[in-house]
């Protein structure tokens, strides 16, 4: 878990992208150019959901902590909570697709 304790607001949610694939299956080392992007990574915290604007309520996110996502390449706020792990924050719209 983060070292600090971050709650999203509205609809974002903070996602740990997954780690890149540094060797081959025959165990080859790829050098940091040739490995590709990352577009997996799991929620580690959601916020309550963005507002009905004609009611006020809060509309529940459709993902929820620990679930493996698909994410955009390009997108995101990168944070740093202090430890050596790579977490950004993206709106819920944003995310693509869940990964069962």
């Amino acid at each position: 878990m983060a070292s600090k304790r971050l709650i999203p607001l509205l609809d974002r949610v903070l996602v740990q992208r997954a780690e890149a694939l540094t060797k081959t299956k025959g165990g080859i080392v790829l050098p940091e150019k040739a490995q590709s992007k990352v577009l997996e990574g799991t929620i580690v915290a959601v916020g309550p959901g963005a507002r009905n604007s004609q009611t006020g309520q809060h509309v529940p996110l459709a993902v929820t902590v620990g679930e493996k996502v698909l994410l955009p390449e390009y997108g995101g706020t990168k944070v740093d909570l202090g430890d050596s792990k790579e977490y950004h924050l993206f709106r819920e719209a944003d995310i693509l697709a869940k990964l069962e």
